[in-house]
C-alpha cells in the first residue's frame, strides 16, 4: 500500500489482535489467591478462541512487589508465586503450538532497589557499578537545609522525584517510587548489560516482543534542569515534558532495535508526554528502525488532572475532546511509513466504560458493545485488556470500600490529599475517594471473573475444577462478578464476549479499511454523537463510515453526504450496514442509547 511515495507494508503484528494480561489478577491455577503463568497457559484456548494473535504479558520477573512487578529485582528469574522459568518456557511453547506470539513487559528505565546492581552501586561511592545508577549531591538552602538537585515530582504521590541515600551521602533519581532507581543509561557497561540481561535472556527462550516501559525516559536532560511551576502548592513539579524525550534517546533504542532485529522481535513503546507528532514520527517510522509502534495517550488521559491524574471529577470532558483524541493519535499514520496503537484499557487505566461510556446496569452492555465497535474500525494494531472482551466497569464506590484500594498510585494521593487537608477532612477524602473510584489503576487489576458461581468470582476455577483449597484473591474480587464474568458469555452471540469476538473477526475480514485504512472525524463539534470514516489511502474503492451514539436517549443522526465522505456531490451512496450493535438498521433509523453501527459506502 503506497502513499504519497511511503510505504504502509501490511504485517501480521499490524492486523493482529494482542491481548493483556496482569499475571496476578488473571488466572489462579493452584488456589493460593494470587494468579500465575500455568493459569495463563489453562486459558490459551479461550484467548485463541476470541481471537487473539499476541498475548503480551505484565511483569512476571522476580520482583519485591511494590509496583506490582514494575520493580525488577532479577531480569532472569520469575516471580515465585507466578511460577518459574521452566513455567515461562511451557506457556511460551503452548502459545507458540496454537499460533499465538508472546510478548512480555521490558522494564529497564529503573531496576528495583533490592537488584543486585543497585545494591553494589548504592555501597560506596567508588563501587564499580555507582555509575550505573544516578547519584547527585545535595544542594543547600541559603540557611543550610539540604534539598534534592532539582524539583521534579515522582509519578507516584507528591515527592520528590529524588530519594537521599545515607550510606553515600547522596541523592538517587526515581522518577517513580523510592524502590525503583533509574538506571543511568549514560553509562555504556550498564545499559550494554542490561540489554543481554532483560533482553536477550527472554529472545533466546522464544518471546517474540516486548512492550517497552516509559521507553522515552532513558536519556535525562543534561543538567536536569528544574521543571516550570504548576502546582504552586508543592515544592515539587510535574516534570514528564522535562524529562521525557531526553537528548540521547533515539541513539539507545538504534541499539536496542539492532539486538531486536536479530531476532525478529516487534516492540510497543509506552510514549507519555510527547505531544507533538513530529517527535512521535521520530519513534515509529519505520525507515527509522526504532520502535514498531507507541502507545499514544492523547484519549486515556482525557479527562485527567492537569498537576496530578487524580485530582480530576468524573467525567469531565465532552464527547468533543475525546474525538480530537482520537484524531490526533489516528492521523499520526496518514500520509508515511508509520505505525500506531488502538487501546482504552491496559494495566494503568480505569475501565472504558465507566470512563467514557455508561457503567449503569441498564447501559453497560450497550456501552462495551459501542466501544468495542468503535476500537475495531480505527486504524492501528488493536489492544484487548482482560476483561475488557466480557465488559468489566469500574467497581462500584458503594461496595467496594477505599480500603480495597491496594495500588500504591491510589494510597500515596489519598496520603497527600490528607497532608494538604487533614487527616480527619472526611469531605476531602471523599472527594478523592471520587476520583480514585472513576480513574484508579485498581480497577485493572481486580481479580478476573471466570465464573460467577465459582469462589470469588472463580478467579481460581482451574484449582477449583481440581478440589484444592481455594484462598481469598490477593485483591478484592469484584462486587459484580456474579454478573460480569466468562462463563455466563461463553457461547451467547449476544453477549459482550460474543460481540467482541465478531468484531475481531469483521477487523480481520475489513482490515484494509478497518486497520490500514485513513481515519477522518466528522462533526465534531457534536457533544453527543461520533462519526468518522475510513478509506483506503488514495481514496479509491468503498468508503467504511461509522456512527456511534454516546447518550442515554436516541438520537437522530443525518447519514454522512457524500461532501463529507470527500466525494463528488452527484454521487449516489448506497449504505450497506455491515457491523451493529443493535441488529440490521437502515442508515436513516435513530440510535438507539449508545448503539453503534459501521456501513460500507458504495459509490
Amino acid at each position: 500500500m503506497t502513499v504519497n511515495g511511503k510505504v504502509h507494508v501490511q504485517k501480521w503484528w499490524k492486523h493482529g489482535v494482542v491481548y493483556q494480561i496482569y499475571p496476578a489478577s488473571f488466572c489462579d491455577s493452584n488456589g493460593d489467591g494470587v494468579g500465575d503463568l500455568p493459569g495463563i497457559t489453562s486459558k490459551l484456548d479461550y484467548l485463541k478462541d476470541l481471537g487473539a494473535d499476541i498475548v503480551w504479558i505484565c511483569p512476571m520477573y522476580d520482583s519485591p512487589q511494590v509496583d506490582m512487578g514494575y520493580d525488577i529485582s532479577n531480569y532472569e528469574d520469575v516471580y515465585r508465586p507466578y511460577g518459574t522459568v521452566q513455567d515461562m518456557e511451557h506457556l511460551i511453547k503452548e502459545a507458540h503450538d496454537r499460533g499465538i506470539k508472546i510478548m512480555l513487559d521490558l522494564v529497564i528505565n529503573h531496576t528495583s532497589d533490592q537488584h543486585e546492581w543497585f545494591k553494589e552501586s548504592r555501597s560506596s561511592k567508588d563501587n564499580p557499578k555507582r555509575d550505573w545508577y544516578i547519584w547527585k549531591p545535595a544542594k543547600y538552602t541559603e540557611d543550610g537545609k539540604r534539598v534534592p538537585p532539582n524539583n521534579w515530582r515522582s509519578n507516584f504521590g507528591d515527592h520528590s522525584a529524588w530519594t537521599w541515600d545515607e550510606t553515600t551521602q547522596e541523592y538517587y533519581l526515581r522518577l517513580f517510587a523510592k524502590e525503583q532507581p533509574d538506571v543511568n543509561f549514560d553509562c555504556e557497561e550498564a545499559r550494554k548489560t542490561i540489554y543481554k540481561s532483560a533482553m536477550e535472556f527472554w529472545l533466546e527462550r522464544g518471546v517474540d516482543g516486548f512492550r517497552v516501559d516509559t521507553v522515552n525516559m532513558y536519556s535525562k536532560p543534561i543538567g536536569l534542569p528544574d521543571a516550570p511551576i504548576i502546582d504552586p502548592d508543592s515544592p515539587w513539579q510535574p516534570a514528564g515534558h522535562v524529562y521525557c524525550n531526553g537528548p540521547r534517546m533515539h541513539e539507545f533504542l538504534g541499539e536496542m532495535n539492532e539486538i531486536l532485529s536479530r531476532y525478529g522481535a516487534i516492540t510497543v513503546g509506552e510514549l507519555p508526554n510527547t505531544p507533538s507528532m513530529e517527535k512521535v514520527l521520530k519513534y515509529v517510522s519505520a525507515e527509522a528502525k526504532q520502535l514498531d509502534m507507541v502507545f499514544q495517550f492523547d484519549v486515556v488521559d482525557v479527562g485527567h488532572g492537569v498537576t496530578h491524574h487524580y485530582t480530576a471529577k468524573p467525567k469531565n470532558f465532552e464527547l468533543p475532546e475525546v474525538k480530537s483524541a482520537i484524531d490526533r493519535t489516528q492521523t499520526l499514520i496518514k500520509g508515511n511509513d508509520a505505525w500506531t496503537t488502538v487501546f482504552l484499557e491496559n494495566h494503568d487505566q480505569a475501565r472504558s466504560v465507566s470512563r467514557f461510556a455508561d457503567d449503569s446496569p441498564r447501559f453497560r452492555e450497550a456501552s462495551a458493545k459501542m466501544l468495542a465497535l468503535m476500537q475495531a474500525c480505527l486504524s492501528g494494531t488493536q489492544y484487548v485488556y482482560q476483561g475488557q472482551e466480557i465488559g468489566v466497569v469500574n467497581a462500584p464506590k458503594d461496595s467496594y470500600p477505599l480500603e480495597n484500594y491496594l495500588d500504591l498510585n491510589s494510597y500515596l494521593y489519598v496520603d497527600m490529599i490528607k497532608e494538604r487537608y487533614g487527616a480527619n477532612n472526611a469531605a476531602k477524602i471523599d472527594e478523592a475517594f471520587d476520583s480514585l473510584q472513576y480513574l484508579a489503576r485498581d480497577h485493572s487489576r481486580v481479580p478476573m471473573a471466570w465464573n460467577g458461581k465459582g469462589k470469588y468470582g472463580g478467579f481460581a476455577d482451574v484449582a477449583e475444577k481440581e478440589g484444592k483449597d481455594i484462598k481469598e484473591p490477593w485483591m478484592k474480587a469484584h462486587p459484580l462478578a456474579g454478573e460480569i464474568n466468562v462463563a455466563s458469555q461463553l457461547g451467547d452471540s449476544n453477549s459482550v464476549l460474543g460481540f467482541w469476538k465478531k468484531m475481531i473477526a469483521f477487523r480481520k475480514q475489513y482490515a484494509d479499511l478497518t486497520v490500514y485504512g485513513d481515519y477522518y472525524t466528522l462533526r465534531l463539534e457534536d457533544k453527543d454523537t461520533f462519526l468518522f470514516f475510513k478509506e483506503i489511502p488514495g481514496g479509491n474503492g468503498d468508503k467504511l463510515a461509522v456512527l456511534l451514539n454516546f447518550t442515554k436517549d436516541e438520537k437522530k443522526v443525518e447519514p454522512p453526504t457524500a461532501r463529507e465522505l470527500r466525494l463528488p456531490e452527484e454521487s449516489s451512496l448506497k449504505f450497506e450496514l455491515i457491523a451493529s450493535t443493535h441488529g440490521a438498521k437502515e442508515v436513516q433509523e435513530a440510535l438507539a442509547p449508545f448503539e453503534g453501527r459501521a456501513y460500507l459506502v458504495k459509490v
